[in-house]
This record gives structure tokens, C-alpha cells and sequence, in this order.
């Protein structure tokens, strides 16, 4: 099978300035080549990658895309512009998996593949215009069902298939963990950063002296931060709050990133985007490596995190919603070591359900169901 994978306009690939959906498709495109298939992937130009190479036996084009702007028209603007130079590049595929706005809408020849939209963000309006797409793909439930909510006569073409872990799971036995509360993410408003702080200042002394807290993760505008002003906001809270907040900027070597994440008990996602967030990497590959996830109760979370269970969620629509993850947070921390333990397995056995092998194959099957539903000419 020929397939081709476009990324988005504003991150490179392979993911060398991070992106949850590029770390996701240069996994995902390497484990179709294993399995037989033949990719191309499109990406954006940077300075220190050839418009043309191959790693891991796929297949690499580069066009010029943009760093990320803070206006979100702006953004969808020059969506159009990566999108038009995209469409000029295509090889000829028989699937053409897509992650921008615009590109589902602009390729209607059937040589470039059969359009299959992958949907990583809550919809904005734009799927009543996908109705040519073979399948709009969502990776978890909850967009599955704002799909349907904005265009109901495409429910026929909703898949619900998850991103993948973007790394193999390393079983080995791991050290004894530090009393470190770890966030890994942008550092965004939408993100519940400020949430997070303000619990920070409202929890018991003696367990604010206990644990530390690290934020890793980019404040840039062009990384998808929220900017200089909101980062040095964000720090005068963490000072003010009393805890041990330590800011560890961006981090995308994966061998670094891995160390975070296995130097932490617990993994806090406070993330407050309703219809933003689809279903965050990062708290699934903080479960890989053995940290005990605590989220909002977005919906996006249901679909790997089961409360008391595989993680623990917090009331973020609560009326004083930094009261209620401070009261829900102290309750997790106070918790039995042999609890937190039961819960950290747990956590890690759901995160094996997404290994790129076990993802990469059902979209394979996907496909494949697709492709055959198409009558010869």
C-alpha cells in the first residue's frame, strides 16, 4: 500500500521542536514501513533538514511552512498557503492521510490517494466541508462525538482510532522515585498551568514541603506557548505559591524527556481547552514510564484514564475549581506508597494498549476496509 502523511505547517519532522502529532505520524509512518507499506511523509522546511531524504525507510518531503502565530486567523491563513504548496507535491498513493484545515478540502484527484482526515483537535466548523474525505478520523471518543454534533450526515465515515505511543515501552524494573510532581506540555493558558499554581498556594504546608513540582515544556509563541508575559506571570504565582517550582523549559530530546518522566511520581495535566485537547500525548507516555496520571475530567481523558483506577481526575468546572484540584491533589498525595504503586501499574498496563505496533496495525486495517469498499474502474 501507498501512503502518504502530511503534517501540519508550523513543526519540522522529525519532531526536533516537539508537536504531539508529529512525535505520533514519524512513529506511526516507520511502523508501516516495517510492516510492508510504502510512505512519503510531508512536513515543513527547516534549516537544518534536506528537502528530500529517507530515514527509516520513509520517505521525507519538505515544503515551507511557518512558525506558529498567536492569531488564530492568521494561523488558518497560512494553513492555506502550506496547503496549496502541499497539494503541488503529492505523489500519486492510494491513502493520503491528512493533518491540516485546508488540504482535505483542496485534493480531489483520486491518484493522490483516498482523503483520510485525522482529527486532533476539537472541529471548528470545517467537517460539513470533508464530506469527499473516505474517513474522518478521531482519536478519541470525545471529538468522535463533536464530529457527529457538526456534521451528522457524515457519521458513517467517523472512526474512533487513538494516537500511538510515540516510543517503545521500556518493562525494565525502574529506580525508586523522587517526590516529584512533573507537568509536560506547552505552557499555555489552555493548559491549566495557572490552575495548577493557584491549588499549589491553597495545599497543606506539610505537603507543600514535601514534593516538588517541574514544568517542562515551550512558552514560546512559535512552539505553541503562551509567550513571555504569560511564562513570567506563571513564575510570579509559582513563587508566591510556596512550593519548590522548578521550570525546565523545552525539552525534545527524547532520551532527556524520558528522564523527567522517570524521575516523577506523578504526572499533572490540568488542562482546561473543552474543545481544544483530543487525546494529549503526554500524560499517556508519563503512564509508559510508571508516573500515576492526574487530570481535569475533560472527556478526551476518558478513553485511557478511569478514575481511581488508571489515574485520578479533579473537577476543573468546580466552582472554585483550584480549591477542588487542591483538595483532590492532597488527597493523591497522602495516599498509601503501596496504593500509588497499584495505580502507577495499572497505568502503565493501559498505556501498552497504545504501542505504535498494536496502533499502527488498526489503521492499517482501516485502510485496508476502505480501500476495498472502493468499486474497480
Amino acid at each position: 500500500m501507498r501512503i502518504t502523511i502530511v503534517l501540519g505547517a508550523f513543526f519540522p519532522v522529525p519532531p526536533i521542536l516537539g508537536g504531539a502529532v508529529e512525535k505520533v505520524w514519524f512513529a506511526i509512518g516507520q511502523e508501516f514501513v516495517r510492516q510492508g507499506h510504502e510512505v512519503t511523509q510531508i512536513s515543513r522546511t527547516h534549516p537544518p533538514l534536506p528537502e528530500k531524504e529517507t530515514i527509516a525507510g520513509v520517505q521525507h518531503l519538505r515544503v515551507r511552512g511557518f512558525a506558529q502565530p498567536s492569531s488564530i486567523i492568521w494561523l488558518k491563513w497560512l494553513d492555506l498557503l502550506y496547503s496549496l504548496r502541499v497539494r503541488r507535491v503529492l505523489p500519486a498513493a492510494e491513502i493520503l492521510v491528512t493533518n491540516t484545515f485546508w488540504l482535505p478540502i483542496l485534493v480531489r484527484r483520486k491518484d493522490r490517494g483516498l482523503v483520510y482526515v485525522h482529527v486532533q483537535r476539537g472541529p471548528k466548523g470545517q467537517m460539513r466541508f470533508y464530506g469527499h474525505a473516505g474517513r474522518l478520523c478521531a482519536v478519541s471518543q470525545a471529538i468522535a462525538d463533536q464530529i457527529v454534533g457538526e456534521a451528522p450526515q457524515l457519521r458513517g465515515k467517523v472512526r474512533v482510532l487513538p494516537n500511538a505511543l510515540p516510543f517503545q515501552i521500556d518493562r525494565s524494573p525502574y529506580r525508586a522515585r523522587g517526590r516529584t510532581i512533573l507537568f509536560v506540555g506547552r505552557v499555555h493558558p489552555e493548559k491549566g498551568i495557572e490552575l495548577l499554581l493557584r491549588a499549589l498556594s491553597v495545599l497543606p504546608p506539610e505537603i507543600l514541603a514535601d514534593w516538588k513540582v517541574k514544568i517542562v515544556g515551550p512558552h514560546e509563541i512559535e512552539l505553541g506557548g503562551g509567550g513571555d508575559s504569560f511564562r513570567k506571570r506563571m513564575q510570579e504565582l509559582a513563587s508566591d505559591s510556596g512550593a519548590s517550582v522548578e521550570w525546565r523549559g523545552k525539552i525534545f530530546d527524547p532520551a532527556e524527556l524520558a528522564a523527567e518522566y522517570r524521575s516523577a511520581k506523578i504526572f499533572v495535566y490540568p488542562s482546561i481547552a473543552e474543545t481544544g485537547d483530543a487525546l494529549p500525548v503526554a500524560p499517556l507516555e508519563g503512564m509508559a514510564h510508571g508516573c500515576v496520571p492526574f487530570v481535569s475530567n475533560l472527556a478526551c481523558f476518558r478513553d485511557y484514564i478511569t478514575d481511581e483506577v488508571t489515574g485520578f481526575v479533579f473537577d476543573h468546572r468546580a466552582a472554585e475549581p483550584a480549591k477542588a484540584l487542591a483538595s483532590r491533589l492532597a488527597t493523591l498525595l497522602r495516599l498509601d506508597p503501596a496504593r500509588l504503586e497499584q495505580t502507577s501499574d495499572a497505568a502503565r498496563a493501559k498505556a501498552a494498549e497504545f504501542e505504535v505496533e498494536k496502533v499502527a496495525q488498526r489503521y492499517l486495517e482501516d485502510f485496508g476496509s476502505l480501500l476495498e469498499d472502493i468499486p474497480n474502474e
